[in-house]
């Protein structure tokens, strides 16, 4: 168990290849000069990233929220928006960015993703879309919220933040809805560093998010829109590179420590692992328990003792987005609206899981949760 003075263990960590791997891309970006705006590694590293996940175009970013944020312009989204309230900060910003207003809806209590079943009572003659994510890497039911979608001529842009390689029976999750969001942050399953990219469904939607994010250029005379500068650069492709190299071992070691954190912790009175609900197709990006009353103790009890071990955990996602002043007044914002959400948002705490966390510190960290009494 860690103790103080103790290098700590954090939620998680990115996957780091042996930086000797990363040298000879640095020496290729350093002999062509090309740093930024569509350079040989950016190019290379959608197309490969393409082929990878199964999807038919997808347009790079310097982040996920830019990516966000372009991909409501790029669909031309106006008015109002159902979304959850159950995710980081950065989805409904992208909202507020673009000048259009989050109407909140409540979270299925299994998936923890936007309830399908509470959508239609928050349509009014403004709404115009429909933002859900994939919470934790859990696949939102996408079927339902198409269907929906069809019914009332609304479009669907999925924040996939959490979402990389994940799959169902037809293939990539990232096909569904209109547009599919992803981020390559440090703490992502696959990361440029910073980065993220948007998954397009032909090649005209593409040009048009290429454009919107090199401030609206076409051409050398020619602006056609209010774009941004979303672009990412050349060494972070480069990374992304080298990080799909070795995705699939990740990838399947955070199987391998989700798997044990379930063996471990499934017959814990009071703590219930989300990730090893029946029909979850998560990449184990996290690993969220509930706290529940069973429990010798709060979640806010259990996520300090940890802390006072080294581990730290994280309240994600705590406090609900509709806390914040900016979101209070939201429509739907009440605690009312969301008791699904407001309810796993104090019991949640996200236990440390990356690719190099050891079989012994899951075990520990398991052993001390066990051990409370």
């Amino acid at each position: 168990m860690k103790s103080p003075g103790h290098t700590p263990i954090y939620v998680t960590q990115p996957y780091m290849p042996p930086l000797e791997d990363f040298i000879p891309y640095l020496e290729k970006i350093w002999d062509s000069r090309r740093l930024t705006n569509h350079g040989p590694m950016h190019e290379h590293l959608e197309e490969a990233l393409a082929e990878y996940l199964g999807v038919e175009h997808i347009a790079l970013f310097s982040n996920g929220t830019l990516a966000l944020v372009t991909a409501l312009q790029a669909l031309r989204i106006t008015g109002e928006v159902i979304t959850t309230p159950y995710s980081f900060i950065a989805t409904a910003h992208s909202l507020r960015w673009n000048g259009i207003e989050p109407v909140f809806v409540d979270i299925d209590p299994l998936t923890l993703n936007l309830d399908p079943t509470k959508i239609e009572a928050a349509i009014t003659p403004k709404t115009t879309a429909i933002l859900p994510v994939h919470c934790y890497g859990n696949p939102c039911n996408v079927e339902a919220v198409q269907k929906i979608a069809d019914t009332y001529n609304l479009k669907v842009i999925y924040d996939a933040a959490h979402a990389f390689g994940v799959r169902d029976a037809g293939g990539s999750i990232l096909r569904h809805g209109d547009l599919s969001v992803l981020s390559f942050h440090a703490t992502k399953v696959f990361t440029t560093f910073e980065g993220g990219a948007i998954v397009c469904p032909d090649k005209k939607t593409k040009a048009r998010i290429d454009n919107l994010k090199n401030f609206g250029i076409v051409d050398e005379t020619t602006v056609v829109a209010p774009g941004i500068n979303g672009k990412m650069a050349e060494v972070n492709a480069a990374f992304g590179l080298l990080q799909l190299k070795h995705i699939d071992k990740a990838l399947a070691r955070r199987r391998e420590i989700g798997a044990k954190y379930g063996e471990l912790l499934k017959d814990v009175p009071g703590i219930e692992c989300v990730q090893q609900r029946e029909g979850n197709g998560t990449n184990f990006s996290y690993y969220p328990i509930l706290v529940g009353q069973d429990y010798p103790l709060s979640r806010d009890a259990l996520f300090e003792r940890l802390r006072e071990k080294g581990i730290h955990g994280r309240r994600y996602f705590y406090p609900l987005i509709t806390e914040f002043p900016m979101y209070r007044g939201m429509p739907g914002a009440s605690r009312s609206n969301l008791p699904v959400a407001t309810k796993v948002a104090t019991d949640v705490i996200c236990l440390p899981i990356y690719p190099n966390l050891t079989d012994d510190e899951v075990e520990n960290i398991a052993a001390l949760i066990r051990g409370i009494q």
